[in-house]
């Protein structure tokens, strides 16, 4: 028995999510089922996280357990041939049969796009968050810098999210931007607004909502110097509001051994 790990890209649109669930289309279910076909075996892969329904990963991770004798590296050509499109493993490589990717310290990254223009634009609406109001991005900057280190999150994650602790640390936190251009409107518009966020795991929503919280910050509704007390209330209702799944990627993740 050897462990395998594949690094997975895919475009969430038409799932619900990576957990795999009772009659709903799932990465997951999409795994297990091409694997087990492929290997004539009852395989689960494990993740190392999951992504809601909409989300987007462009290098998610997850491991099984196989008495193959293909090869590692060999597992990402046989799997595409089958995958539908929108799922894509980008590689695969034999690891340790002990290396289980929830129970090793990493850094994660994920990306949350915006489109900022007069009207939306079809090639990448899928993966942006259209906005077209008056927005600095400038302060949605400013506001970035506050959330990295160690703090205590609970307002910034759902309700109902089973957790032992809301305590995260976010190593680097970024808003990157082109100059504005003036459009025929008389509206400067930046056009692609990715937010940038790494940090040692992440709340359910999350990234969603400190999203939502730098947009009202670029919309002037909340200051970008409120943001240390909006994270010491641990008040949900302070926070903004959770943006749009569509805009968030897990772009990937280091890990601390393998």
């Amino acid at each position: 028995m050897k462990r395998i790990m594949l690094t997975v890209a895919y475009d969430g649109t038409a799932y619900c999510g990576w957990q795999i669930q009772p009659d709903a289309p799932t990465i997951e279910g999409v795994l297990d089922k091409e694997l087990s076909r492929l290997l004539g075996e009852d395989i689960h892969v494990i993740g190392a996280s999951r992504t809601d329904a909409g989300v987007h990963a462009e290098g998610a991770v997850a491991v099984f357990d196989t008495s193959s004798s293909i090869p590692g590296d060999k597992f990402s050509y046989a799997l595409n041939k089958s995958l539908p499109d929108d799922i894509v493993i980008r590689q695969s490589r034999e690891v340790d049969a002990a290396w289980h990717p929830r129970k090793t310290d990493c850094r994660k990254t994920y990306r949350y796009s915006i489109w900022h223009d007069m009207f939306p634009m079809p090639v990448n609406s899928r993966y942006t968050h259209w906005i077209h109001y008056p927005i600095d991005a400038a302060a949605m900057r400013e506001a970035a810098g506050f959330f990295t280190g160690e703090h205590d999150f609970a307002g910034f994650c759902s309700a109902d999210a089973d957790v032992s602790s809301t305590v995260r640390t976010i190593y680097d936190m970024r808003v990157e931007y082109e100059p504005p251009v003036l459009r025929s409107d008389g509206r400067q518009y930046y056009g692609r607004i990715d937010i940038f966020v790494t940090g040692n795991g992440f709340l359910y929503n999350m990234v969603r909502i400190i999203a939502g919280t730098l947009i009202e910050v670029g919309e002037g509704r909340i200051a970008a110097a409120d943001i240390p007390a909006i994270i010491q209330s641990c008040d949900r209702e302070r926070a903004g509001n959770t943006a749009p799944a569509k805009g968030l990627t897990l772009i990937g993740y280091e890990f601390a051994k393998q």
